[in-house]
């Protein structure tokens, strides 16, 4: 075997280690027995919400479990068929499972960070805000960008993409945009965008092809389960109901259905434009109550809390990630140091790679942490 594929296959070896540390892999096939007596209890759906609950554990076992034995015997099967290809003399059958080990790696490096998603809503569906900042409308056509490019980076994920609410620029782009974004892990994923994000571009609207920066800000809160209880006071809320404003023709709506939720005490504003008024009540009061409970998450975890009072206005001083297109080409988080110089492949949803080197830097500081309590 090749020295480079001896180095991807230890690389794979170790990611699959990880993967059985984190599942706890001796005691997973017990926990899994477990789920599978109590969901065979006739009378587990007296509780439908604990049932799901349930139904929804056990299917994260399955799926990791799945997960580590399908990777590690890939590794294994394409290791022998180069001990045999070599036996045989088959270049051929070497060189297809080498290449088929070189795939493997990226793999298995991806799936060691979903692994690591174990928050408690990383695995939830999830809100995502965008806001235009100081730049006018170079920032509301900025914004726009930013919606494009957080739709492309869903559909490559294959999750579910719903427009909640908008308002349009006053000449270009939008002033701010919510979204629903739907699929296992979008919340885990997505957490790491919450910031203000700056561009720096020739403007398309200056006649005089100056150079221009804008600026953003994201903000991304989990979808609360249904199990999850969260109380809200009826005389802690104003409920507005207002014309939306909408793309013209068939789209504009013609009663006052639209409506704002207000919360008193935390100066919350959720709303939602759908063409139904009961809907948009609906959509509006889960979109609050899974703001409030971001800031239960933020209570309870210190790293959170301090990302986003650090978020800020969107203006100088506050962003954490930089888009520059001129004068040399750029995206470079200013949290984790990670750059790119593909600019376009970032704008059209290639944000893994940030993602992760979020991720990786979130638990890193965790791990600390904790050591330092153990001492």
């Amino acid at each position: 075997m090749r020295a480079e594929t001896q180095n991807f296959v230890e690389e794979i070896r170790k990611s699959i280690a990880l993967l059985a540390q984190r599942l706890d892999y001796e005691t997973a096939p017990h926990r899994l027995e477990e789920f599978n007596a109590r969901v065979e209890d006739p009378n587990l759906w007296d509780d439908p919400a604990a049932a799901q609950k349930l139904m929804r554990e056990r299917q994260m076992l399955v799926d990791a479990l799945g997960t580590h034995d399908g990777l590690k015997q890939e590794l294994e099967d394409n290791i022998e068929l180069i001990e045999l290809g070599e036996m045989e003399d088959d270049a051929e059958v070497v060189a297809e499972a080498e290449a088929a080990i070189a795939a493997l790696v990226e793999k298995a490096a991806e799936k060691e960070l979903e692994a690591l998603l174990d928050g408690e809503a990383d695995s939830n569906d999830t809100f995502l805000e965008i806001n235009s900042g100081a730049g006018g409308t170079e920032s509301c056509d900025w914004a726009s960008m930013l919606a494009r490019m957080y739709i492309r980076w869903a559909e490559k994920k294959g999750y579910k993409v719903e427009l909640q609410s908008e308002t349009a620029g006053e000449e270009a782009g939008i002033k701010s945009a919510a979204y629903k974004i739907s699929g296992h892990n979008a919340y885990g994923w997505l957490k790491s965008e919450s910031g203000v994000h700056r561009l720096v571009r020739i403007s398309p609207y200056d006649s005089a092809a100056k150079r221009h920066t804008s600026f953003s800000s994201v903000w991304v809160y989990p979808v609360v389960d249904d199990n999850i209880e969260i109380e809200v006071n009826p005389a802690d809320i104003r409920i507005d109901t207002y014309r939306s404003s909408g793309a013209g023709g068939q789209h504009v709506n013609t009663t006052d259905s639209a409506v704002r939720i207000t919360h008193n005490p935390t100066g919350i504003v959720v709303t939602s434009s759908e063409k139904s008024q009961h809907q948009n009540r609906d959509i509006a009061m889960k979109a609050l109550k899974s703001r409030l409970y971001q800031l239960e998450l933020d209570r309870r975890n210190a790293d959170i809390n301090a990302a986003h009072e650090a978020k800020g206005d969107a203006g100088w001083g506050n962003q954490i990630r930089s888009y520059v297109l001129q004068p040399y080409q750029m995206v470079k988080d200013l949290r984790t140091n990670h750059e790119t110089s593909d600019t376009k492949g970032v704008l059209d949803g290639d944000l893994d790679p940030f993602m992760a080197a979020t991720l990786a830097m979130d638990v890193a500081g965790k791990s600390r942490a904790e050591a330092q309590a153990d001492d």
